[in-house]
């Protein structure tokens, strides 16, 4: 189990956390190691243009949101440049970041699932 399977595990439990991803496939959105902050979500509130942690044909990413099937309760998953991950179901879409570096992220507000925990684990 990778990290970030871990973290969405403690998401999908109701914590809110905070982590330091790797990578540049988000650049400028994220960039590697910024702080992000990451909340449980109600999938069906979600929109084109989101940040979420989600699992994706046995993958979990930390990616935008491309497209929405709310007939299907499906999402695709795309990272910020360009290449799409795949459709996945709104059970498998665990969380959407909130903020980077401490800066909110926009058109967040509603989003977040009721009843969470604040920053239960997570590794800055």
């Amino acid at each position: 189990m990778g990290a970030l399977d871990a973290h969405a595990a403690r998401v999908a439990a109701g914590a809110v956390i905070e982590f330091r991803p790797t990578g540049s496939s988000m650049v400028p959105l994220i960039r590697s190691r910024q702080l992000v902050t990451v909340a449980p979500v109600d999938p069906a509130k979600l929109e084109v243009g989101d940040i979420v942690l989600a699992r994706v044909a046995g993958s979990t990413y930390l990616h935008l949101v491309s497209a929405i099937q709310a007939d299907t309760a499906r999402v695709q998953i795309s990272n910020n440049r360009g290449r799409v991950n795949g459709w996945t179901g709104f059970a498998r879409v665990f969380g959407i970041c909130t903020a980077v570096d401490g800066v909110p992220r926009p058109r967040v507000a509603g989003k977040v699932r009721a009843g969470v925990r604040k920053n239960v684990g997570g590794s800055p």
